[in-house]
This record gives structure tokens, C-alpha cells and sequence, in this order.
């Protein structure tokens, strides 16, 4: 019989598990359901008593790693404090999110266990054996991986499986009130620490572009920096729209390759234009890109070409403008086109939206 671990973290002072960790809770309870195995769950965090207690109803063997040096991301204490969690729940199936804390540690504590890791797995099922889906070639090709070889660590892709919730019943209480929990404290020999953190910095109010949780993806095109109607190209206006429009709907910023491409004179070699200054290659989606999962997505001044829809493989309900009738996004590849001017209408929706119609 198989033994599932699934390994969450907290933020903040540890009272909460982030979001990725319930989504890798919920991928671990259904697998749990589906081949009758035990389930474990390891929570790192400096006091994870009150975040694991969320958990009580999932019926699962709760094990911590606690104290001040797992607060903040680490690779020599994260990956301690995985590993002793793995070998403590003598897991066969260690599943973890695919967020940032845990993907830089997961190959390395995979290797200290003599154990086999897989990325990006985006489902998680099977009767029999343990079946594995996951996308290659920039989400051109899925593939279900089957492993004889245990254990088996499988990093799950965030927005593929809903957060956990508590059962109905349970969901009335409150944030301060937990379910009494047997909390099993995990002892870890931490190896002399080389790295000290001192502080935390943040943008700027409002300089955020990437949302992950945002319900809408808004996608910038080239058409942005080119010509317009009049002749002239209006970067400047371009960049306070689309910025107007980002704060006002709490949008996520994505980008087509040709536009994260471009450069002005003042970047060196490059096409001498204008450009849009909060534009990085993070924002960059599509086929060379990111592949993000939210419920909706708007794409403005974007041609629809294959290398762009890639990036929206996993968006619900897909929206675009463009001037041309004849745009890719409208031969099958939008589920609403609006023939219009990107500019004009980002432009009323913001009116709408500042005066509270929107």
C-alpha cells in the first residue's frame, strides 16, 4: 500500500498555509481517497499549530517542523526540514506545490532520499498504480509518467487542483478558532547557517504587474508601440491605459514575446522605439513563455497566432480586441472578439470602472 506525504508551508508568522500548500493538500487528499493509502501532511513554518489545525478534518497523520530559523525560505533549513519530514512519514509518495520555496529544494532532497522527481505534474490519479499527468514542449504534449521506483516526489503546477477546504460543517469557523489536532513535532539537526535573513523589500504600492490570483489575465500586444489610426505611435498613453486599467481591476499583466522584445534607443540595439517601461520577460506568456491558469483572460492588440494561444491553454473563457475581423483570436480561438480599438476601449472601461459602473 502506498504512503502519501504531502509537504505545506506558512507565511507570514506561520498562522496560515499559503494558498499552493492547499492546493497540494487537495491533490494529496483525493490521492489518498482513490488508492486507499495513508495520508500524511508536513507543515514548515515557524508556528504551524494553528495552520495545521485547518487540517484536522482531512483525517491525515499531521507532522511540523517549527521555529524562527523556518520562517523565512531557506535552502540548507527547508531542505532539512524536508527531508526529515520524508523520512519520518516513510512516505512512497511525497507530493509538494510547485511554488518557489519548495521547487528550489525539492531535486536536492529527492537526491538525499535516492528517490525519483517529476515537475509540473498538473493531475494526479489511478486505481492500481500511481498515474502522473504533466505537459512537455511548452504544453504541446501531455503525458501520463507511471514510476515502479519509491519514493516518489511529485511537484504539482499551482491552479491545477482548487485549495482545500474546510467540509461543510466545519467551514463556519472562525480564522481564530481550530480543530484540537495531534500535532507531531519533528526534530531537525539544521547545518551551520551561511545565509541570514535581514528584511524583506516590496514594490512599490501599485508596481505589481504579475498576479497569480488575479481572476482576470490581461494580455498586451505589439499593437500597443505601433502606428495608430492617426499615424502616430503613443507609447505614453498606451502605458497610463493599460497601468489605469491593471489597478482598477486587479488584473495580472501578461505579454506577447514581440512586445517584451522591444527595446528603445536608450537600451541599446533594438527596434528604436517606444516601449512599455513596467514590461519585464516574467510577463512574457505563450509558447516561449509562461502558461498561467486564470479564470479569464483579455487580449488586446494580440494576432491570436498559435504561439500565443499556447499560453492560454488553461484559461476558461477567453476574450480578445482587435481592429482586424480576420484576427487569429477570431477563427476559433477567443470565445468573444470585439472588432474594435484596443485604446478606446480600455480607455471607456477605465471611465466605467473609476466611476464605480464597471
Amino acid at each position: 500500500m502506498e504512503s502519501i506525504l504531502v509537504l505545506a508551508h506558512g507565511y507570514g508568522s506561520g498562522n496560515l498555509l499559503a494558498k499552493t500548500s492547499l492546493e497540494a493538500v487537495t491533490a494529496g487528499v483525493n490521492l489518498a481517497r482513490q488508492l486507499g493509502a495513508t495520508l500524511s501532511i508536513g507543515v514548515i513554518g515557524a508556528d504551524p499549530a494553528s495552520a495545521a489545525g485547518r487540517l484536522a478534518p482531512t483525517g491525515a497523520r499531521l507532522l511540523a517542523v517549527s521555529g524562527e530559523a523556518f520562517t523565512q525560505a531557506r535552502y540548507s533549513s527547508d531542505a532539512a526540514a524536508c527531508e526529515a519530514l520524508c523520512r519520518a512519514a516513510q512516505a512512497s509518495i511525497v507530493i509538494l506545490p510547485g511554488c518557489a520555496r519548495f521547487a528550489r529544494v525539492a531535486a536536492g532532497v529527492a537526491y538525499r532520499l535516492a528517490a525519483v522527481i517529476d515537475t509540473h505534474i498538473t493531475a494526479i490519479g489511478g486505481t492500481d498504480n500511481v498515474e502522473a499527468s504533466r505537459w512537455f514542449y511548452r504544453q504541446r504534449v501531455e503525458a501520463i509518467i507511471t514510476r515502479d521506483t519509491r519514493p516518489w516526489f511529485l511537484l504539482v503546477d499551482t491552479g491545477t487542483h482548487p485549495a482545500y477546504e474546510l467540509p461543510l460543517g466545519e467551514s463556519a469557523l472562525s480564522e481564530g478558532v481550530r480543530l484540537p489536532v495531534a500535532l507531531e513535532q519533528i526534530a531537525v539537526e539544521l547545518p551551520p547557517q551561511r545565509t541570514t535573513v535581514t528584511g524583506l523589500r516590496s514594490p512599490t504600492l501599485g508596481g505589481e504587474t504579475i498576479r497569480p490570483d488575479a481572476k482576470l489575465l490581461f494580455v498586451a500586444g505589439a499593437g500597443w508601440t505601433k502606428k495608430q489610426p492617426d499615424g502616430q505611435v503613443h507609447g505614453s498613453d498606451a502605458a497610463r491605459l493599460i497601468l489605469d486599467f491593471l489597478n482598477a481591476s486587479g488584473a495580472s499583466l501578461g505579454s506577447s514575446k514581440s512586445l517584451v522584445d522591444q527595446k528603445s534607443e536608450n537600451q541599446g540595439a533594438g527596434e528604436n522605439q517606444q516601449v512599455l517601461p513596467f514590461l519585464t520577460h516574467l510577463n512574457q506568456i505563450g509558447q516561449t513563455g509562461a502558461t498561467p491558469r486564470h479564470r479569464k483572460g483579455l487580449s488586446t492588440c494580440c494576432y491570436g497566432e498559435e504561439p500565443h494561444v499556447v499560453g492560454w491553454r488553461f484559461i476558461s473563457e477567453r476574450r480578445a480586441i482587435s481592429l482586424d475581423p480576420n484576427c487569429g483570436w477570431a477563427r476559433g480561438k477567443a470565445d468573444v472578439v470585439y472588432v474594435a480599438d484596443a485604446f478606446q476601449v480600455i480607455a471607456e472601461l477605465n471611465s466605467l470602472m473609476n466611476s464605480g459602473q464597471g
